[in-house]
């Protein structure tokens, strides 16, 4: 076969595998190897040259500052990449907070496929435009606007829509959204209870419920949520 027809047989391949999540894609080529499970509040190894593929749940990102204290650096959900060949932070800290399932991948095996590399390419764009989203919201003045927004792109990222409102299926202490927006714990505490008393947000078994009413801003997010 000559390199021409190789290459259009390599894209037609790609071109039917775009229309698939790269979960799925993941599990077709590797339905031999084992996932492993790590539960809820669980720190995730990590390897120099390995990257792991989250394939269920959601993961925290952070590091530690010299005075012991954490910086939330973001957030990884199904099909997203973490692992320290995407870092040059350190150190570098993977936890879990929801119950996970993780796959392995060393770099070596992914730069020797195109599938791999292009399903991962896609996967570390949504990385990059959330760590943009994040850094965003130190340009906003008020603190509140701060939080409310930064509730707003964990819905849009991660939420559940339910008949009242999208969850988000997160459990964050209030002192992990003061590092997250760069405030104190004390500020955000009592930004909640001014939300909950706005009426566009609630508690329900220790998940933040984003309400849908049209005069709520998460009401917008609720087309792009529901057609993932």
């Amino acid at each position: 076969m000559s390199v021409t027809a190789t290459s259009a047989v390599g894209n037609a391949a790609l071109d039917v595998y775009s229309h698939r999540t790269f979960i799925q894609l993941l599990e077709q080529l590797y339905r031999e190897r084992a996932l492993v499970p790590y539960a809820a509040g669980r720190p995730i190894p990590l390897r120099a040259d390995d990257v792991l593929v989250i394939c269920r749940g959601i993961v925290q990102l952070f590091t530690i500052q010299q005075d012991g204290s954490e910086t939330l650096l973001g957030l990884a959900g199904p099909s997203m990449p973490v692992g320290l060949p995407l870092t040059t932070v350190d150190p570098y800290w993977v936890t879990a907070i929801t119950d996970v399932d993780v796959l392995s991948l060393p770099m070596a095996e992914i730069e020797g496929s195109s599938v791999l590399m292009a399903g991962m390419f896609r996967n570390i764009l949504l990385r990059m435009q959330q760590a943009e989203a994040w850094l965003a919201l130190s340009g906003k003045r008020l603190v509140a606007d701060r939080l409310r927004h930064f509730l707003l792109m964990l819905a849009q990222d991660f939420g559940q829509v339910e008949p009242s409102g999208i969850r988000i299926p997160i459990r964050l202490t209030h002192h992990q959204l003061a590092t997250a927006i760069g405030t104190t714990r004390v500020t955000v505490t009592r930004l909640l209870k001014d939300f909950k008393a706005e009426g566009w947000l609630r508690i329900d078994q220790r998940h933040m419920v984003l309400q849908l009413d049209p005069q709520f801003p998460a009401s917008r997010l609720l087309n792009p949520i529901a057609q993932r």
